[in-house]
C-alpha cells in the first residue's frame, strides 16, 4: 500500500526527545502495519467543532476527518450517547426503539427504494457485507472496482481495494478499471469513456466464464484523487451494470451524510439509483457505526437463507449516537453551509493556482476538494505535494495526500466547516507555497 505522508524514523531531526519515546513504544506495542502520518508527528489530545489541540496545547484545524463529521465531540452527539450508555446497551435481538427511530431516519433520507437496514460497526464489514449479499442474489463473483479503489480491511475487500498494493492481490475474479478522471475541454467523455471501460470488464469476465455481480465505486473516487466532474456521468456506466445483471453498489463512506453540499449521499449528485449503498466513519462522528441500505427484493433470499448478527451492529447505545448525528446535519442546516464553505475553498485555491504553477488542477464538490501538484512538464509531484502537507502541519492545518501517485491534497474536512475557516486554510496554503517559491 503506498504509504502517503508516512512518518519516517530516518527523517526525524526535527522531533522532540518526548515523540521519540512514544514512538519507539508504539513500534514496539503495534508493530510495523499501522501508518503515523507527518515527518513531526503530531500528539493530540483533545478536539473541539473543527479544531485539535496537541500536547503542549496548540491548537490544529483538522481539514482532514471525515470522520467526526458534525465536528470533534459534538455536545449534542455526546449528550445523547451519555443518556443511552447510562441507561442500557445491548444488541438488536432484544426489542428497543433506537435502533427503529434510527433505522427510519436514515431511510428518509434515501430514495424510498432503498427502504431496508442492515447495520455493522466498520465500513470494511459493510462492505462485506454488501458483496455477500451482491454474490448471493445475483448467483455472480465478478466486481468491477477502479485503479486505485479503497474499500475496506476485510479478506475480501481488501481484494477489492486496489490502492493496497502489489502485496495484497486482487480478488481473481475481479476486474480494475481507470478512474473517470475530469475532462473540462470536454466533459461528456468522462461518461462515456467510464461506461466503455466497464463494457471491456464486464466482456472480460465474459470471456473467463465469471458471472459479474458488482460495480462497487466510491462515489467520489477519493483513494484515486477525488473526481466529481460533470455530475450524473455515472448513468450510462450503471445502466451497462444492470443490463448485464449485476447490481450498483455505492460505496458512501466518504462522500455521503451531505459532503456534496448539495445532497446528502453522493450518488444522487449523478441521478443514479444504487442497489446497495455502504456506510460508515462519519455514521457516529466518532462512534463506531456502519451498515448498508438495500432494495427488500435483494435482500429477501439472503435474510431468508442466511441470518445475519453483528453482536455490536445496531446496538442500544450507537443507535442514539447514529440518530444525533443526523439531527445535527437537519438543525444546523449543514448541507448547504457545506456547500458555502467548499465553494469558498475552490475559489481560494483556483485563485492561489493562477500564481502558483505547481498547482494543477482544482476540483471538489462540496467539502470534498482535491489539488494536484505537477511537475513543470504536467507529471504527477508527489514531493511537492508531501512537503506542502508536512508545511501546513507547521502551519497549523491538518490534510492528507491522496491518488496513486500521493500528489493530490485531501481537503476533507468536518461538515460544521465554514466559509471562515476555508479562508484560514487558502491563507495558510498560501504562506507555505510562498516559502517554497
Amino acid at each position: 500500500m503506498l504509504k502517503t505522508n508516512a512518518f519516517d524514523a530516518a527523517s526525524s531531526s526535527n522531533v522532540s526527545p518526548e515523540a521519540l519515546e512514544m514512538i519507539e513504544r508504539r513500534r514496539r506495542l503495534l508493530g510495523p502495519a499501522y501508518q503515523l502520518f507527518y515527518k513531526n508527528p503530531v500528539h493530540l489530545v483533545r478536539g473541539e467543532g473543527v479544531w485539535v489541540f496537541d500536547a503542549a496545547g496548540r491548537r490544529y484545524l483538522d481539514v482532514y476527518n471525515n470522520v467526526p463529521s458534525v465536528g470533534h465531540c459534538h455536545p449534542y452527539v455526546l449528550e445523547a450517547l451519555i443518556r443511552q450508555a447510562s441507561t442500557l446497551n445491548t444488541h438488536t435481538r432484544y426489542l428497543h426503539d433506537n435502533v427503529l427511530n434510527f433505522a427510519e431516519k436514515l431511510v428518509s433520507t434515501m430514495p424510498s427504494e432503498l427502504s431496508q437496514v442492515m447495520f455493522t460497526c466498520t465500513g470494511s464489514e459493510a462492505n462485506d457485507l454488501a458483496l455477500r449479499i451482491a454474490e448471493d442474489f445475483t448467483g455472480g463473483t465478478g466486481v468491477i472496482v477502479t485503479e486505485f479503489s479503497y474499500h475496506g480491511m476485510t479478506k475480501a475487500i481488501a481484494g477489492l481495494s486496489a490502492s493496497m498494493g502489489p502485496y495484497v492481490k486482487v480478488n481473481g475474479d475481479a476486474r480494475v478499471i481507470p478512474a473517470p478522471i475530469h475532462n473540462p475541454a470536454n466533459p461528456a467523455e468522462v461518461g462515456k469513456k467510464f461506461a466503455a471501460d466497464v463494457r471491456a470488464a464486464l466482456a472480460d469476465m465474459h470471456r473467463h466464464g465469471i458471472k459479474p455481480a458488482a460495480l462497487m465505486i466510491d462515489t467520489f473516487f477519493t483513494s484515486d484523487g477525488g473526481f466529481f466532474d460533470p455530475a450524473g456521468f455515472l448513468k450510462e456506466a450503471i445502466d451497462e451494470i444492470h443490463k448485464a445483471g449485476a447490481l450498483y453498489i455505492a460505496d458512501e463512506v466518504q462522500p455521503g451524510y451531505g459532503r456534496s453540499g448539495e445532497h446528502m449521499w453522493g450518488f444522487q449528485r449523478h441521478g443514479v439509483l444504487p442497489d446497495i449503498v455502504s456506510l460508515g466513519k462519519p455514521m457516529g462522528n466518532g462512534h463506531p457505526m456502519a451498515g448498508i441500505t438495500i432494495k427488500p427484493h435483494i435482500l429477501e433470499r439472503f435474510g431468508s437463507e442466511s441470518s445475519y448478527f453483528n453482536t455490536f451492529g445496531g446496538n442500544t447505545v450507537s443507535s442514539a449516537v447514529g440518530l444525533a448525528v443526523l439531527e445535527v446535519i437537519e438543525q444546523e442546516e449543514l448541507i448547504p453551509s457545506v456547500g458555502r464553505a467548499g465553494k469558498a475553498i475552490l475559489d481560494g485555491i483556483s485563485e492561489l493556482a493562477t500564481r502558483f504553477p505547481a498547482i494543477g488542477s482544482v476540483r471538489g464538490a462540496g467539502l470534498f476538494v482535491s489539488v494536484d501538484f505537477t511537475t513543470p512538464d504536467g507529471k504527477p509531484d508527489s514531493e511537492t505535494a508531501l512537503a506542502v502537507v508536512n508545511g501546513l502541519r507547521e502551519e497549523g492545518v491538518l490534510i492528507g495526500a491522496s491518488g496513486p501517485h500521493a500528489n493530490i491534497l485531501k481537503i476533507r474536512p468536518p461538515l460544521v466547516f465554514t466559509a471562515e475557516h476555508s479562508l484560514i486554510l487558502v491563507e495558510s496554503l498560501e504562506k507555505v507555497l510562498r516559502k517554497m517559491y
